[in-house]
């Protein structure tokens, strides 16, 4: 790959461009040095970068659609809500760029699309998550718009990297996994990928062999800085807030380092059905509970509330249990195909279901246990829809922070109480009653709906045959037509028992 060789302005140490770069950091005094024309310039310091659990490094190479690529450079972003992405620069022949993100478990590969002049992107503040946009003859549906910060660097990069620089940017959904994302500085930028995998990209260099696996950052025993106190940072290199066992102090867990935020008061009669540290295998996969939140949504003056147990997992990252009215569902997020549908109507389609809507209104965070990858607090809010097609849920959760707005979407199944027992090792879990919003109702027989109408069609043959009594007729079609309406009757009664408590029931007419 050709380089232009120079001399580090700062440092005079030797210093190479990749053919196509703007900003190259030196390796020898962490200085940013920006090219033109005619020179090099020093434009600072920076920062050092904030370890992660990504399994990528520059000199890597590998291919993409054929192609060869090298990696050539990072940048680190420091997110509006906390915590840090890795975005990396994949150099083509040819002077073509790949930016491939990494972020909460996901890697996204986008390369740079040319806006015509007969592209009209909106303006960054006229956007809203959720709303439509149109990218050539694609429609994308906005599903964050965010300012983040960059942080840190190295290597080489396309464009003109700032230490502390806002960088504004909107994330778009598309169909069939297609992901867009514009980024707004003196121009607009459109970029456009899908997720990948890395094994996909035949990665390979020095160091590659070592590093192929998942990369697992050891738990970390810290002291807590308000009580001095023990505790334990399961995810030190993703978790942004922690509480203290001893004091329960809610604090600040910076890229593994502990500060005080405040004091939390003790919840009173506050029961964990999954105490903290808890591990089980669940659908397959080893997890522990590593967070707690109870949080509560108010209707009429009335306080509904819930709990959600967060998991970790070292292959899978992130999942929750929500535990609801004694009533168990397993969450996870949902493909981009959950975030084209906006949640804006009653009804959507997902996954080859149809979704119903069941519930809108505002969840907020009463009580905060444990440690989790965003700067979560009590008295926290969000925005809620949930929409049902039992067993499954579709939940969607808007939130803002500072010049940043997003949606979140999980897809969520039920699990029984027998599961959740046998999974995490654990007895004497209250029992579910009554009905709940995505509980499966029950099973019978189909034979039974079958022979139904098979044994009522040998009735009427024998009446018309023989002559019989018309009241036999009638008594012996009640007879074999008893089991069968209950069965109906009882399934009817158990979806309307499950809409109960929703404004959007079907039923609400009878």
């Amino acid at each position: 790959m050709k380089r232009r060789k120079t001399a580090c302005p700062s440092c005079g140490a030797p210093l190479e461009f990749t053919v196509g770069s703007v900003v190259s950091v030196c390796d020898f005094c962490q200085s940013a040095v920006a090219r033109t024309d005619r020179k090099v310039e020093d434009i600072g310091k920076v920062a050092e970068l904030v370890e992660t659990s990504s399994r990528l490094r520059c000199g890597l190479s590998g291919t993409f659609n054929r192609k060869s690529f090298t990696v050539v450079g990072r940048v680190q972003y420091q997110h509006p809500a906390g915590g840090v992405w890795d975005e990396w620069y994949l150099a083509f022949p040819g002077g073509r760029w790949g930016w491939l993100a990494e972020a909460q478990g996901k890697t996204q590969l986008m390369f740079q699309r040319k806006l015509s002049s007969k592209v009209k992107v909106p303006d960054f503040d006229s956007l809203e998550v959720g709303g439509a946009v149109k990218l050539g003859a694609s429609e994308f549906s906005v599903t964050e718009r965010g300012v983040a910060t960059a942080l840190a660097a190295e290597g080489d990069m396309p464009w003109a990297f700032r230490v502390g620089a806002e960088h504004r940017f909107v994330d778009l959904q598309g169909d069939k996994d297609v992901f867009a994302t514009f980024e707004y500085g003196k121009s607009i930028s459109a970029y456009v990928g899908k997720e990948i995998s890395l094994d996909s990209l035949a990665l390979e260099g020095d160091g590659w062999d070592v590093i192929d696996a998942t990369v697992v950052t050891a738990a970390a025993s810290l002291n807590c800085p308000q009580c001095g106190g023990t505790l334990t940072l399961h995810v030190p290199d993703a978790s942004l807030r922690v509480t203290c066992p001893s004091c329960n102090s809610l604090l600040d867990a910076d890229n593994g380092k502990l500060s005080y935020l405040k004091t939390l008061g003790k919840p009173k009669k506050l029961k964990l059905q999954l105490p903290l540290g808890t591990e089980g295998k669940l659908f397959g996969d080893d997890y522990m509970v590593i967070g707690f939140l109870a949080r509560f949504a108010m209707y009429a003056g009335v306080s509904y509330p819930w709990q959600e147990y967060l998991l970790y997992s070292e292959k899978l990252g992130f999942r929750w249990l929500v535990y609801n009215d004694r009533h168990w569902s397993f969450a996870s997020p949902a493909s981009g195909e959950a975030a084209k549908n906006t949640g804006a109507a009653n009804e959507i389609a997902y996954d080859g279901s149809s979704f119903q809507i069941y519930d809108r209104g505002v969840a907020t965070v009463k009580h905060v246990l444990g440690e989790f990858y965003w700067k979560v607090e009590a008295g926290e809010k969000v925005k809620t829809a949930d929409y049902i097609a039992p067993p499954r849920m579709l939940s969607y959760e808007w939130s803002e922070t500072g010049k940043s707005s997003e949606v979140t979407i999980s897809e969520s199944v039920y699990v029984q109480t027998d599961e959740i027992e046998a999974a995490f090792g654990v007895e004497n879990l209250p029992r579910s009653f009554g009905v709940g919003p995505i509980q499966p109702p029950p099973s019978f027989d189909k034979r039974l709906f079958i022979t139904w109408p098979a044994l009522a069609a040998v009735l009427l043959l024998i009446y018309l045959a023989f002559g019989a009594d018309r009241w036999l007729l009638y008594y012996g079609l009640a007879a074999v037509s008893a089991l069968p309406v209950c069965i109906l009757g009882y399934l009817h009664s158990f979806e309307r028992k499950r809409w109960e408590d929703s404004d959007y029931s079907p039923y609400a007419t009878e």
